[in-house]
């Protein structure tokens, strides 16, 4: 927008320059043609009277300034002889303008070109006795102030359109001001961050917006608030009876010999199992879709190095190999809220363990790609079709190459959120060799200490 302000300044001023300053330059070019063909007439004119006088005082006067105008000015005068005047000056070449003076009596101004004016001035003007006096005037000088007079004013018009910009720049800064404090807000809240507010400032349109937006945030803050406090009471509320429930059922297995009634049991508990995750899954995910911290840089190597140390004792049981090729030297940083890649990864290797068969490698990856960080984990499970893959992060939708059914159908989608509110990218590929690749795009901070 300062762009467009500064433009739209710059335009204006120059066609105010156009409209003025060019009118008059061209006006004095104008006036500098006409007076000098007026002043060259004039001379013209008066030595045509002498020359027409034909007595020798006439004469010798006409040979005096003659000399004198050759000498002071860049024109040159020529006559044409007579038989009662011969002064020592050259005669003019013949021409239609000669012949127009001598025989029709009628002077002639000629410039030598449609445009401006050429190299000369030719002047012809008669004289009585059939006679003519010629002056060819060089108009070099009169170029030279041409380009003074428009050079002059081309200059004007650089400065003031420099000065217009810096100007304009100034003035386009102090509008635009609100809106930068309105897009800073706007920013801090696309990070999480629900206290800004935007300071009530510049006229009384950006006022409004400031207040109304405010009003907003201080609405949409409040609703937080509630949210959190909403998952802070069904946190407690369902995982307590589901506690409590699976504990009763630990209890009824223990007293109970009849083997069916065991497994009745059994199953009943893997439900409540199943539903205490699901649960902790609609948590997760509600406390993702609160999105009440801001993002910060983290050390990605301490994040990913923890994580895979907490999920290596799950693997070893299975057999599987949890492989990390993301060594760096410890500066590089993303930028998240805190815990959620904690979360994102502790989903996908879930996920992955569970697909995974015994003996198999997860592998676990990241690299630097310019501002964006690129973290992949590789699993060596069935993968998924084009079709699996473009519902995967819905809600509640599970895979059929899942070798358990203990998920709750939202890690995926628990993912999504975490990785999308930290204003980053996931998508899901087929690995070389069989399996999926997860691919987490994390925006990327400046390195510690650089």
């Amino acid at each position: 927008m300062n762009r467009q302000l500064i433009r739209s300044y710059i335009l204006l001023v120059a066609v105010a320059i156009l409209l003025f300053t060019v009118p008059v330059a061209f006006t004095l070019t104008s006036q500098l043609r006409d007076d000098t063909k007026q002043s060259v007439l004039r001379e013209a004119n008066t030595m045509a009277l002498l020359l027409g006088g034909r007595d020798r005082i006439s004469c010798e006067a006409l040979s005096e300034v003659a000399k004198a105008y050759d000498k002071e000015t860049a024109g040159t005068v020529q006559v044409t002889p007579t038989s009662d005047c011969v002064p020592d000056l050259p005669a003019p070449s013949s021409d239609p303008a000669l012949d127009l003076a001598v025989h029709q009596n009628r002077e002639t101004t000629d410039w030598g070109s449609d445009f401006v004016w050429g190299k000369r001035l030719t002047v012809t003007v008669p004289a009585e006795g059939d006679a003519a006096v010629r002056i060819v005037y060089s108009t070099s000088d009169m170029t030279t102030r041409l380009w003074q007079i428009w050079g002059f004013r081309a200059a004007l018009a650089v400065l003031v359109l420099a000065a217009a910009a810096a100007i304009g720049a100034y003035a386009a800064r102090r509008i635009t001001a609100p809106l930068r404090e309105l897009n800073a807000m706007a920013s801090k809240f696309s990070d999480g961050d629900l206290t800004a507010r935007s300071p009530v400032t510049g006229p009384p349109e950006t006022q409004t917006l400031a207040r109304t937006l405010n009003q907003g945030a201080e609405r949409l803050d409040t609703l937080v608030d509630s949210q959190r406090i909403f998952v802070a009471d069904a946190s407690h509320q369902l995982r307590t009876p589901l506690t409590a429930l699976r504990l009763s059922l630990d209890n009824i297995a223990d007293g109970v010999d009849d083997e069916f009634v065991r497994e009745d049991v059994e199953q009943a508990t893997a439900e409540v199992v199943r539903m205490s995750r699901l649960v902790n899954g609609l948590l997760v995910l509600a406390r993702a879709e609160a999105k009440v911290s801001a993002a910060e840089p983290l050390l990605l190597r301490d994040i990913v190095a923890e994580r895979l140390a907490v999920w290596r004792p799950a693997a070893d049981e299975r057999g599987v190999t949890i492989a990390w090729t993301g060594v760096d030297d410890g500066r590089l940083l993303v930028l998240a809220s805190p815990g959620h890649l904690d979360q994102v990864l502790d989903n996908v290797l879930s996920n992955a363990l569970e697909v995974s068969p015994d003996g198999a490698t997860i592998t676990v990856a990241y690299e630097a790609r310019g501002d964006e960080i690129l973290l992949t984990v590789r699993d060596e499970g069935p993968g998924m079709s084009d079709a699996e893959k473009s519902r995967a992060f819905d809600r509640f939708w599970r895979g059929q190459g899942l070798t358990g059914r203990s998920g709750s159908g939202l890690g995926l989608a628990v993912v999504k959120q975490l990785v999308t509110d930290d204003g980053g990218t996931v998508a899901l590929a087929d690995a070389p060799g069989g399996g999926l690749v997860v691919r987490i795009g994390l925006r990327g901070a400046p390195k510690a200490g650089g």
